[in-house]
C-alpha cells in the first residue's frame, strides 16, 4: 500500500473538513457525537495536526456514518498521517495570557483563601509554592484558578503566566512546547531558546529566580507532562488544574473541588438568568440545581439555556431535566456540554478501566464496595481495584467517607449508563443485572438470618453477628433497590425472601429504612406466587410498620385483621398467634385496651413459639397493654417474669437479643411505674435501658431512654440527674431526623432548670425547642411549642 497519497489526494483534515460539512454538521455536533474535542477538530481540520490517533479516527468515522470504502479511506488516510507526525503547532500572537475571570464565580471562597494564602506562602518558601486543583470534569477548575489568578495579580510583579496544557487531548501539549511558550513569555528571543527539555528548564528555571511570579499550568495530563514546567524557585507560585490526583508529584499542595452545595448552585443561577427570576420559582431553582448535581458547568449551562430563554419558566427547564434518559442531551447550550466534558476523560482509559467504569453503572444503589464491584465487572477483586484506583485517579468515580466504598457523581452515572448501552450486547447486560440483583438479594438473606433472636453462630459468609449487621447497614441502598428491581422483573420468590429474612433485622432498625415499602412488595410478590402462608406473614408485618413506624394506626389494624382471618382459613397456627400479639399493641394504641387485653392474653399463652423469637416479645406486649388498661401492677409482675424466664433460657439466645429483651423489659417496666407515680423507681428502671443501649452501642435509643429518665427524675424531685441525663441525650439528638426528640429533651431541661432556679439557661433551652416545634410542624409539636409559649 502507498504511504504517501497521490497529489490530487486531500489530506486528513481536508477530507474531515469535507465530510463534516457534507453531513450538515457543525464542529460541536461532529465533537458532541464522537467524543472529540473541539479545538482537536479544529486543529485537525486547519492542518494544525496531521491525524488523529486510530480511537479518536473510529469514532469520528462512527460519527460521520461511515462504510465501507469511504470508511477504509479516510482510516487510511489517518494512518498515513500519523506516520508522517503532525506539523508544528504555531504560537499564537499572544504569548502565556491568563484566561478569562469567571465575573460570577460562586461557593468558593474558602478555596480562594486557600490560594491566597498559597500565595503568601511562595514569597517564603525555598522552591516555591505548588498548589494542584483537582476535581471532576466540569467542576469549575479552570474558573477557581483563573479567577484567583486575577484576584493575587498585585502580589506578583514579574508576572502571571498560563499555559493549556491540553491534557484531554489525544496529543496533550509537549514538555517542549509548554517550556517554548513560557520561556517566550518571559522574553527569551526564538533562537535563543535551548533545543533540548532539559537545557530549557534550566533555562526557565535560572529567569525566575529571584522574581514574583505565577505559573497557571492548565487542564494537565499527567505528572510527566508537568515536571519539567514547575518552577522551583522562591517566589513562584504555580497552579495546576487537573482532572487526575497528581499523586506523583514530589511535592505540592492539593485543592480538591466537589460539586456546590444546594444554596450555591442555586446562587449561581441566580447570577446567571437574574435573581427576580429565581425568587419567583424558588423550589424549581432547588430542583434544578439537584438535577445538574450542582455541578458548576452543569448548573452553567441550565442557567445560560434559561438566559437565552427569558419566556421559558424554570419549571419548564426541569421537567425536560427530569427524564434520565434526555438529561445529559438537555444540559448543553452553544458550544458547552456536560456529556463532551465527561467524554475526555472517559476516552482517555485503558480498555479494562472503560468497562469497569460503564459496569458499575449496573450497581442499583449510590455507593458500592470492591466486593460488589467484582460481581458487577466479572473481575477478580485485586484487579478492579487497580481499575477502581485509576478511575478515582481520572476523577470519574469519588472515594467515599468510608474507606472502601466508592461512587458516581449522579451525571457521571447517567453518562456512564449512556456508554454501557451504546457499546455493549443487551443480553449481556440484562444477564450482568440479574447477577448484581440476585447477589445482593441472597447475600442479604444470608445476613438478615444472623439477626434471628436463637441464631447462635455465624455462618461461612458472615462468621458473627457484627460482620452481618455491617453488611445489611452498608450495603442497605444496594439490597432496597435490588428487590425494587426483583419486583419489578418479576423476580418474586426473591422479593418475598428478602421481606421474610428482614423481620428480625427491622427490629435494631426501626427508623432506618423504609419498611412500609418492604413488606408491601413482599406482600404483592406472595400474593403473585399463590403463597397464602407468606401473604399471612407479610400482613403481619405490613401492619407492624403501619402502625409502629407510621403512626397508621387504622392500616396497621386492617392489615392484622386480614392476616389473622387468612391464617385462621388456612391453618397457620404461628402466624394467628403473631396477629393476635399485634392487634393487642394496635388496639392499645387506638384507645381500645379492653379489646387489646382479649387478643393480647391469647398470644401470651399460645404454644409452638420459642421463647426470644415469640414467647418473650409477646408476653412484654401483655404487660405494656395491661399497664395501658390501668392495671401496671399486673403488668410489672409479667416483665419480671419475662426477665426471669429469660435468665432460665439466657443460653438459647445470641448476646445481642439477651441485651435486647432485656433493655425493652426495663423499659416498659419504667412505664408501669410511671402509671403508679413511682417516679424514682421509673427513672431507675429507665437507667438500666439506657445503661444496655450503651453497651449495645445504639446511641439514639440510649439517648430516648435518656429522655424518659429524665422526665422521670425531674418528677421525683431529683434535679441534678435529671440534668446529666437531659444533657447527655442531647449530644445524640444532632441530626435532622431527630428533631421531636431534641426538642422535647430541650422542653425538659428548661422545665428542670426553671425548678431548680436557673431561669436564664431555662429561657435559652425554651427558645430553642420552640424554634425546632415550629420545623417539626406536627400536632404534637404544636401542642408543645403552645406550653412552651405559655410556660
Amino acid at each position: 500500500m502507498n504511504e504517501t497519497p497521490p497529489a490530487d489526494e486531500p489530506g486528513f483534515g481536508e477530507l474531515l473538513l469535507r465530510l463534516r460539512r457534507a453531513s450538515g454538521l457543525t464542529q460541536a455536533d461532529l465533537a458532541e457525537a464522537s467524543g472529540v474535542s473541539v479545538r482537536a477538530l479544529s486543529d485537525l481540520e486547519r492542518g494544525r495536526a496531521r491525524a488523529a490517533q486510530r480511537r479518536s479516527t473510529e469514532a469520528l468515522a462512527d460519527a460521520l456514518g461511515l462504510t465501507g470504502p469511504e470508511r477504509s479511506r479516510f482510516l487510511e488516510l489517518a494512518r498515513q498521517g500519523r506516520q508522517r507526525g503532525a506539523r508544528p503547532v504555531p504560537l499564537p500572537p499572544a504569548v502565556a495570557p491568563l484566561p478569562s475571570a469567571v465575573p460570577d464565580l460562586v461557593g468558593r471562597t474558602a478555596e480562594l483563601e486557600r490560594l491566597r494564602a498559597a500565595a503568601l506562602d511562595a514569597a517564603r518558601t525555598p522552591g516555591g509554592v505548588v498548589v494542584s486543583v483537582v476535581g471532576h470534569p466540569g467542576v469549575g477548575k479552570t474558573a477557581l484558578a483563573a479567577t484567583a489568578a486575577y484576584a493575587l495579580r498585585e502580589e506578583f510583579p514579574d508576572g502571571c503566566f498560563s499555559v493549556d496544557l491540553r491534557g484531554m487531548d489525544d496529543q496533550p501539549v509537549a514538555p517542549r512546547a509548554a517550556l517554548d511558550l513560557l520561556l517566550r513569555a518571559l522574553g527569551v528571543p526564538v533562537e535563543q531558546i535551548p533545543v533540548t527539555v532539559e537545557e530549557q528548564t534550566a533555562l526557565f528555571r535560572s529567569l525566575l529566580s529571584g522574581r514574583r511570579t505565577m505559573i497557571l499550568l492548565d487542564n494537565a495530563a499527567d505528572e510527566t507532562q508537568l515536571r519539567p514546567l514547575l518552577a522551583r524557585t522562591t517566589g513562584c507560585l504555580t497552579v495546576i488544574t487537573c482532572r487526575r490526583a497528581l499523586v506523583g508529584l514530589e511535592s505540592g499542595r492539593w485543592i480538591w473541588l466537589t460539586a456546590l452545595s444546594q444554596d450555591d448552585a442555586a446562587s449561581l443561577v441566580g447570577t446567571i438568568i437574574g435573581h427576580e427570576r429565581t425568587r419567583a420559582e424558588p423550589e424549581a431553582v432547588a430542583e434544578l440545581a439537584e438535577l445538574c448535581g450542582n455541578l458548576p458547568l452543569a448548573v452553567r449551562i441550565a442557567g445560560n439555556r434559561l438566559a437565552s430563554r427569558p419566556h421559558w419558566t424554570i419549571e419548564h427547564l426541569v421537567t425536560l431535566l427530569r427524564d434520565e434518559r434526555t438529561r445529559l442531551a438537555a444540559l448543553s447550550a452553544g458550544d458547552l456540554r456536560v456529556r463532551s466534558a465527561f467524554a475526555m476523560s472517559h476516552r482517555r482509559l485503558t480498555g479494562e478501566a472503560r468497562l469497569v467504569f460503564q459496569r458499575l453503572a449496573l450497581i442499583p444503589g449510590p455507593a458500592f464496595g470492591v466486593e460488589l464491584a467484582a460481581i458487577a465487572t466479572g473481575l477478580p477483586e485485586p484487579r478492579v481495584r487497580l481499575y477502581i484506583d485509576e478511575l478515582v485517579d481520572a476523577n470519574l468515580l469519588q472515594a467515599g467517607a468510608q474507606d472502601g466504598r466508592y461512587s458516581y457523581h449522579d451525571l457521571i452515572r447517567l453518562f456512564a449508563r449512556e456508554r454501557l448501552e451504546a457499546e455493549e450486547d443487551p443480553d449481556d447486560l440484562a444477564k450482568v443485572r440479574t447477577a448484581v440483583v440476585s447477589y445482593l438479594l441472597d447475600t442479604a438473606m444470608v445476613a438478615a438470618s444472623l439477626l434471628h433472636p436463637e441464631a447462635t453462630k455465624g455462618n461461612p459468609r458472615f462468621p458473627a453477628r457484627e460482620d452481618a449487621v455491617r453488611w445489611l447497614d452498608g450495603e442497605a441502598a444496594n439490597w432496597l433497590a435490588a428487590q425494587r428491581l426483583a419486583a419489578r422483573d418479576g423476580d418474586h420468590r426473591r422479593v418475598v425472601g428478602l421481606a421474610e429474612a428482614m423481620h428480625w433485622y427491622s427490629d435494631v432498625r426501626q427508623q432506618h429504612h423504609p419498611w412500609d415499602q418492604v413488606f408491601e412488595l413482599g406482600l404483592t410478590a406472595a400474593r403473585a406466587l399463590g403463597d397464602r402462608h407468606a401473604e399471612a406473614k407479610l400482613l403481619n408485618f405490613v401492619g407492624w410498620a403501619r402502625y409502629l413506624l407510621m403512626d397508621d394506626h387504622e392500616g396497621g389494624y386492617a392489615a392484622h385483621r386480614e392476616a389473622l382471618a387468612l391464617a385462621r382459613e388456612i391453618g397457620d397456627s404461628v402466624e394467628e398467634t403473631w396477629a393476635q400479639g399485634y392487634l393487642g399493641a394496635v388496639l392499645m394504641r387506638l384507645g381500645r385496651p379492653e379489646e387489646a387485653l382479649e387478643h393480647s392474653r391469647v398470644a401470651a399463652v399460645a404454644r409452638g413459639l420459642g421463647f426470644w423469637a415469640g414467647q418473650a416479645p409477646l408476653r412484654n406486649v401483655l404487660g405494656q397493654v395491661l399497664t395501658a388498661a390501668g392495671r401496671p401492677e399486673e403488668a410489672l409482675a409479667v416483665h419480671r417474669a419475662v426477665l426471669a424466664d429469660g435468665e432460665l433460657q439466657r443460653s438459647e439466645a445470641n448476646p445481642e437479643t439477651y441485651r435486647f429483651l432485656r433493655s425493652l423489659t426495663f423499659r416498659f417496666m419504667g412505664n408501669a411505674h410511671v402509671k403508679l407515680g413511682e417516679w424514682a423507681e421509673a427513672a431507675r428502671a429507665y437507667r438500666t435501658e439506657r445503661a444496655l443501649f450503651d453497651e449495645a452501642q445504639a446511641p439514639m435509643d440510649a439517648a430516648e431512654a435518656g429522655l424518659r429518665e429524665g422526665r422521670a427524675w425531674r418528677e421525683a424531685g431529683e434535679y441534678e440527674p435529671a440534668v446529666r441525663c437531659l444533657r447527655a441525650a442531647l449530644t445524640a439528638f444532632t441530626e435532622p431526623f431527630s428533631r421531636w426528640s431534641r426538642a422535647q429533651t430541650l422542653a425538659e431541661l428548661a422545665s428542670v432548670l426553671e425548678l431548680a432556679g436557673d431561669a436564664e439557661a431555662s429561657r435559652e433551652y425554651r427558645e430553642e425547642a420552640a424554634v425546632l416545634c415550629g420545623q417539626v410542624g406536627t400536632e404534637a409539636a404544636e401542642r408543645l411549642a403552645a406550653e412552651l409559649a405559655g410556660a
